[in-house]
């Protein structure tokens, strides 16, 4: 039989509890739940700042509503440069789902290696790190299909240049941030750029938007930019400049194209140039906008203005006679010569042959001080008024240290130095009547207001001696065009080297306008070192002239002034440095 045991009776249950331990446990008990009622009190009402703090610390997040940039448009209306939405993929390293199949997917759309993808997924950063900025909008969207958790897709813009390396050096370009780095982009940075909006929400764990928190800023976009440029001109010119570096195996070269009566810029090539939407391996060399930023020894397109200087004294007349015999002349123990003899010349034959000592002999009848009036006041030694990054000023020193040999060689264009830019501008006294215009980028449409230089009368005896050089008998036959009149000057000159100049480098320049009795355009050509067995300015610069004076007379709807082509008969010898 079991023996039946009775739990009442055992000695444990027996024993008396003391009444003090219970109250002390029921006492704890209910201090605890006040300390806890407390505590919920003091943090949710006494003192909560530092726990929202901490929950918007994790929760809370300020969105950026990027702000959409400006265009850039040329005088027409057409687009220069534009932004486009562009989807930026970043990721949480802590959440990404690490299938491998996904991954893989997913370097593929991003044109990484699985490689490279793990190394940027490893960042220090562990809850954001930017995986690829700016892609196309179907590759986002591809991205975003493969719905891989921890990665995501923010909206951002980037920048579009229609016309690529034609106006490269005139637009610039943005970096990945949106800011301009080079030219246009780069001045008008403020103008151009707007001002980005912002949105506070709270997300949830999974990066998910809970809630609006605040008030919404809006974003502001960018204003657009018209500028003076005409892009089939500016295409234009940077065509037959690249196929003028290309033939005579230059360096480089520039073009510079004015409206003679608005001073607004039409064009401003240079080569070598580059894609600003593709900059992979960029150079100096091809960033450089050589037409504002190079200074060079201008040549014989100094002339001109030695030549006007003295009809304004009254020094010469058009048909006053130089001898230029024996074709030389000694200036404080230098000798100056001509490239052949010219025997007695007109001041405007002085111009049409290109010669040195007619100019020489011309310069020294005026006062040196009087030569420097001449040059600063159509800009020269001056940093040009115009909005854009390394605009150079030149060089040209002041009056009261010139010696004759220095006042004698800067008649002829050397000891001075000058950008493209500026000799371009310089030359609108010409084609201006007498007016010095200021030149601009942005589109004004209106005549402009200049300073006056020379008379009316003799701007218009200059422009016929620039006729007599671009025409038979000159040293620019090259740069007559089809159906317009033109006029200009050549300039070959030495490249300085060191502390002399260099022996087979040279600088071709032409410098001229178009129609010649009432010009509309200024033309500017630089070709820096042909050595395609041609170097003077009349035979690498002058065909550029020609072909940019008809192209752009034609879009600007000038009627031809000339019925036929004229007959070019080319005598190299003519030219002259």
């Amino acid at each position: 039989m079991s023996r039946s045991v009775q739990l009442s009776s055992s000695p444990l249950l027996a024993s008396k509890t003391p009444v003090w331990r219970s109250k002390l446990i029921v006492a704890a008990m209910a201090l605890a739940f006040v300390g806890l009622a407390v505590r919920a009190v003091y943090v949710q009402v006494i003192d909560n700042a530092f726990f929202k703090r901490q929950g918007e610390v994790r929760f809370a997040r300020n969105l950026i509503l990027p702000a959409s940039r400006g265009r850039i448009l040329d005088r027409n209306g057409l687009i220069l440069a534009s932004s486009v939405a562009a989807p930026s993929i970043w990721a949480n390293p802590e959440e990404i789902n690490r299938d491998p199949e996904g991954l893989r997917q997913l370097a593929k759309l991003l044109e990484m290696t699985p490689a490279e993808l793990a190394k940027k997924l490893e960042n220090e950063d562990k809850t954001f790190v930017w995986l690829k900025r700016q892609l196309d909008e179907s590759v986002g969207k591809e991205i975003s299909a493969l719905n891989i958790k921890g990665i995501y897709t923010i909206k951002e813009y980037k920048r579009l240049y229609p016309e690529g390396e034609a106006a490269a050096h005139i637009v610039g370009f943005t970096n990945v941030e949106d800011k301009g780095q080079e030219g246009i982009e780069l001045i008008f940075q403020n103008q151009l750029a707007g001002k980005a909006g912002t949105r506070r929400v709270i997300k949830d764990r999974l990066g998910r938007v809970v809630e609006d928190v605040g008030q919404m800023t809006l974003p502001v976009d960018g204003e657009d930019l018209q500028l003076s440029i005409d892009s089939k001109v500016q295409f234009f010119a940077y065509q037959k400049l690249r196929e003028a570096v290309w033939e005579n195996k230059a360096k480089a070269g520039s073009v510079v194209v004015l409206d003679a009566q608005t001073g607004e810029i039409l064009a401003l090539a240079n080569y070598p140039s580059y894609s600003p939407d593709k900059r992979v391996n960029l150079s100096g060399e091809q960033l450089r906008n050589r037409a504002l930023t190079d200074s060079f020894e201008p040549g014989s397109t100094m002339k001109p203005f030695t030549i006007a200087l003295a009809l304004e004294k009254g020094l010469v007349k058009p048909e006053t006679v130089i001898q230029t015999s024996p074709g030389s002349i000694n200036i404080t123990g230098s000798t100056i010569t001509d490239s052949h003899p010219h025997g007695a010349l007109s001041v405007n034959e002085v111009i049409q042959k290109s010669s040195n000592v007619g100019t020489v002999k011309i310069a020294m009848q005026t006062q040196p001080r009087e030569m420097w009036e001449m040059f600063t006041s159509v800009g020269f030694g001056q940093k040009p008024q115009l909005p854009f990054p390394g605009v150079v000023s030149g060089r040209l020193r002041a009056a009261k240290t010139w010696r004759p040999i220095e006042q004698a060689t800067m008649s002829y264009g050397y000891g001075i130095s000058v950008s493209l830019f500026q000799i371009a501008r310089a030359y609108t006294i010409f084609a201006s009547d007498g007016l010095s215009l200021p030149a601009t980028l942005i589109k004004n449409g209106q005549p402009a207001v200049g300073v006056q230089v020379i008379t009316p009368d003799n701007a218009k005896a200059m422009r016929h001696m620039l006729n007599l050089a671009a025409g038979p008998g000159g040293t620019a036959q090259k740069a007559q065009a089809v159906g317009y009149s033109v006029g200009g000057k050549t300039g070959t000159a030495h490249k300085v080297e060191g502390k002399g100049y260099a022996g087979k480098k040279y600088r071709g320049v032409f410098v001229g306008m178009a129609p010649i009795e009432n010009p509309r355009i200024v033309v500017a050509v630089m070709i820096d070192e042909p050595t395609n067995g041609r170097y003077f300015g009349g035979d690498v610069a002058a065909p550029v002239f020609s072909q940019a004076v008809q192209q752009t007379l034609r879009l600007m709807g000038v009627q031809p002034d000339m019925a036929v082509k004229p007959q070019i008969i080319v005598n190299a010898a003519e030219e002259s440095f």
